[in-house]
């Protein structure tokens, strides 16, 4: 079977951060199936975890050094250190100078002129999460931003990528990486979303842009796929999170979640006119 692989400026990886990695296991495992592989060699501090569906990486969990629990999203490079010294020219603050994960690749952490943190990976041994859009699963990251436009215009010049106004949310899409997943794991792509009318060119979607209320931070937000909303939600609060809203549009049923340790995602359930 092909590995899924992530072109330069592609979002490829996600991971939480959790004061109590135990604690969050129990969570995730109990609300999305996963399973759960060290990724640390014995005797190295710190912990880090590979999340499994089925045997497939959706992606990593570890431990805090501040107490706050969080989503992380990565975003794939060729050259980690060219890409870093490319984004700060830009206007991104380093907040974590490249550096080597192991064998699995070379990563750095920053924080786009927004104050929104996102991180950079340039794959070795592990090329990013193995299945998505598949429910208990990743779907999207989502940038939430006050400035849409000083958004676009920073992601635009530093990743190449586009944006289509659909009305309700700006679509991010990075060209050609519908051409690179037709080629590579999904060749079925195009003649699939042409099933259920996706807006032209959302084979090569990749996240969202959406506003952010004033007093919500520039972040990142992560976007798991359910087969099903509500029994999600009920879920998520028999393990203890907090169901902080709920919405359904033309498109989706999604439940916006904050896990026991204060981590926050939302539940997404596919739901598209023709089903």
């Amino acid at each position: 079977m092909n590995q899924r692989t992530y072109p330069q400026g592609v979002p490829c990886w996600i991971d939480t951060e959790q004061p109590d990695v135990e604690a969050a296991i129990e969570f995730y495992g109990g609300l999305f199936g996963w399973t759960f592989e060290d990724a640390m060699p014995p005797g190295t501090p710190g912990r880090y975890l590979i999340a499994k569906l089925d045997g497939k990486d959706v992606g990593g969990m570890a431990g805090t050094r501040n107490d706050a629990a969080t989503w992380n999203t990565y975003i794939a490079v060729e050259d980690a250190d060219a890409s870093a010294r490319r984004l700060v020219s830009a206007g991104a603050t380093m907040q974590s100078s490249p550096a080597d994960a192991g064998e699995g690749g070379r990563g750095a952490v920053l924080t786009d002129p927004e104050g929104a943190e996102f991180r950079i990976w340039q794959a070795k041994r592990r090329p990013g999460s193995q299945v998505a859009n598949l429910p208990g699963a990743w779907n999207f990251s989502d940038l939430h931003t006050a400035d849409p436009g000083a958004a676009m215009s920073f992601y635009g010049d530093t990743f190449g990528w586009k944006f289509d106004d659909l009305g309700f949310s700006l679509l991010i899409r990075r060209p050609g990486y519908g051409d690179h997943l037709e080629a590579t794991t999904d060749p079925g792509i195009r003649a699939r979303q042409a099933g259920v009318a996706t807006p032209s060119g959302f084979e090569d979607a990749i996240a969202w842009i959406a506003d952010a209320p004033p007093h919500e931070p520039a972040h990142w937000h992560v976007s798991f796929t359910v087969a099903d909303r509500d029994q999600t939600a009920a879920d998520a609060e028999r393990l203890g999170a907090r169901v902080l809203g709920q919405s359904d549009t033309y498109w989706t049923r999604t439940a916006l979640i904050r896990d026991p340790q204060g981590a926050e995602f939302t539940a997404s359930q596919f739901t598209p006119p023709s089903a």
